[in-house]
């Protein structure tokens, strides 16, 4: 667990005090073992090229790091695509946002996860605003593939 932690562990401990990095890394870690249950949650992620290189402490974590995204990109409710650098403006340079999908109309809702505070948007038209943002990042971040392969070599790169 400490290995397949450690780069959670960088990111909390950027801001947290230290008697808060060990239970926020525990949520952090709970929250990841949705996607490896029985029944898991579709997943789908864009993630910017420019987080696949940032320099992270600790010998190997990032590297373990990106070794989990491709290891997890093997599951088949998973995908994970690659916002390239040289993306032109896009909707999510506006800032990160998660859609919470509960599968029934109406019931959707928006993360918007700050420095020291959340925030959740449930209004439908918001909610589709956000939709519509996503799938137009979709559409503009690489393939699937050509984001894996990526990744991969971002993992070899690192040492």
């Amino acid at each position: 667990m400490f290995r397949k932690a450690a780069y959670a562990r960088a990111a909390i401990s950027m801001t947290a005090t230290p008697d808060q990095v060990a239970p926020l890394v525990e949520v952090r870690m709970a929250r990841q073992a949705v996607l490896s249950r029985p029944d898991p949650l579709k997943f789908r992620a864009i993630i910017h090229e420019a987080a696949l290189t940032t320099c992270v402490p600790g010998a190997g974590v990032m590297r373990d790091q990106l070794q989990r995204l491709l290891d997890i990109a093997t599951y088949p409710h998973v995908t994970i695509q690659i916002m390239p650098a040289t993306a032109e403006l896009h909707p999510g340079a506006t800032g990160g946002f998660t859609i919470l999908g509960f599968g029934q109309p109406g019931l959707d809702a928006v993360l918007l996860e700050h420095l020291k505070s959340s925030l959740y948007i449930e209004e439908s038209t918001e909610v589709i605003r956000y939709a519509e943002a996503f799938e137009r990042l979709t559409a503009t971040a690489l393939p699937f593939d050509e984001s894996l392969s990526l990744i991969s070599s971002e993992k070899d790169a690192h040492k």
